[in-house]
């Protein structure tokens, strides 16, 4: 489809937060169900060409609103040439003014290969990086399909700290025959290892990936919810022996800390995607439009050849989904959701987006606290969150 380009001088001031997606990766995770491809030969230079071009053309559409976080995610961004991050920083701070505190964060594997550019994309303008190590154990690093070693993993995040000023890493729990003893000392030598942020997912088994297959044939069996609820409990514990707090879900940080980006999503401000899949909420001509680009790599990079832009949705979200979006990402968060702010990005009241008999009930039973203009998930409701969520938001 062709999506014209509004008028950038509308009055939107709302701060953005820029996504980048780079598609590529060594290889398919098995358990990974994001849009990552694997290619015998990356096209480097037409792929930065075209996310140059989409960049271009969303600013000429957006004007020039602050911006105050990048993110370059994937896929493997840490297989981006460093030129490439350096042309896209460059420019997206050109095209938009940046915040004081402008973040920069890129996604990297702590394979050999990709740890050698680390300086490079310092030089670039990255200020924090995010390392996929998802464990600190060789046998569970063979069995999530990942490229690298606890060696390698080690290697990675000492170098890491010795270059960038901000660091994060991702681990995964609840992997198959995990016990909570075994995790507590992983978690703890992870927390003894981390710099200010930690990602600490669940493993979930996700449609169409070959960790789906292997689950249907019995190969692969999870602990048990009662199990991976006190995997989830003694998270929470470890982590704030080391002081970090769960400030989302899944997201621990010492205070200040936090993922300026990814409170970007959760807190329902505006964000710009660019790059093959990647998705958008943008604030143009009066209104909040969700944008969606081609997902697949090539046909992706031909639509920008041609017209610009890789776009194949943007259409306006109404007040109800934006109430039923804001509320499904506001709750993840310790912070919860202003409704002042709820009411201003929805133009509903919190009354009219969620079922009133629910929401006593969450209240009674301490999952949900509803307090000076605010409403946020307390630490029983966070445990049992999705089937909240399910269950609340019309």
């Amino acid at each position: 489809m062709t999506v014209d380009a509004p008028s950038p001088d509308d009055g939107t001031t709302e701060p953005l937060a820029l996504y980048i997606h780079w598609p590529f990766c060594l290889s398919k995770c098995p358990y990974c169900d994001f849009n990552s491809h694997v290619r015998d030969e990356i096209p480097q230079a037409r792929f930065a060409a075209a996310l140059r071009a989409e960049l271009a053309w969303e600013a000429s559409r957006l004007g020039r609103r602050p911006l105050a976080s990048v993110f370059f995610g994937g896929g493997t961004p840490s297989l981006m040439a460093p030129e490439t991050v350096a042309a896209l920083i460059e420019e997206a701070t050109r095209y938009f003014p940046p915040c004081d505190d402008l973040e920069i964060t890129l996604e990297a594997n702590p394979t050999s290969v990709e740890a050698g550019r680390f300086r490079a994309f310092r030089q670039a303008g990255v200020n924090r990086v995010s390392l996929g190590i998802q464990s600190l154990h060789d046998e569970a690093l063979k069995g999530l399909g990942r490229q690298h070693d606890a060696g390698q993993a080690m290697a990675a995040l000492e170098l890491a700290h010795t270059i960038f000023p901000r660091l994060s890493f991702d681990l995964i729990y609840a992997r198959p025959g995990q016990t909570v003893a075994a995790w507590r000392q992983e978690l703890r030598q992870a927390l003894s290892l981390a710099g200010d942020h930690l990602s600490l997912y669940q493993l979930t088994i996700e449609p169409g990936t070959a960790y789906e297959a292997s689950f249907r044939r019995g190969e692969i069996i999870l602990p048990s919810d009662e199990q991976a609820a006190e995997l989830y409990e003694v998270t929470g514990e470890e982590a704030a022996q080391f002081g970090m707090t769960a400030y989302e879900v899944s997201n621990y940080a010492r205070s200040g800390a936090e993922s300026r980006h990814n409170l970007a999503y959760w807190r329902y401000a505006d964000y710009a995607g660019i790059g093959p899949g990647a998705h958008g909420r943008v604030s143009h001509s009066g209104s909040l439009f969700a944008t969606r680009r081609h997902r697949a790599p090539e046909p992706w990079a031909e639509l920008v050849e041609r017209q610009g832009h890789g776009s194949t949705l943007e259409e306006e979200v109404e007040p109800q989904e934006r109430a039923r979006e804001m509320l499904l990402m506001g709750l993840r968060i310790t912070d919860g959701i202003d409704e002042a702010r709820f009411r201003q990005r929805t133009g509903l009241t919190l009354e009219q987006a969620v079922d009133q008999e629910i929401l006593s009930l969450a209240l009674d039973n301490a999952y949900l606290s509803r307090e000076h203009g605010n409403l946020r998930a307390l630490p029983e409701g966070r445990v049992r969150l999705n089937a909240l969520l399910q269950a609340l938001v019309l």
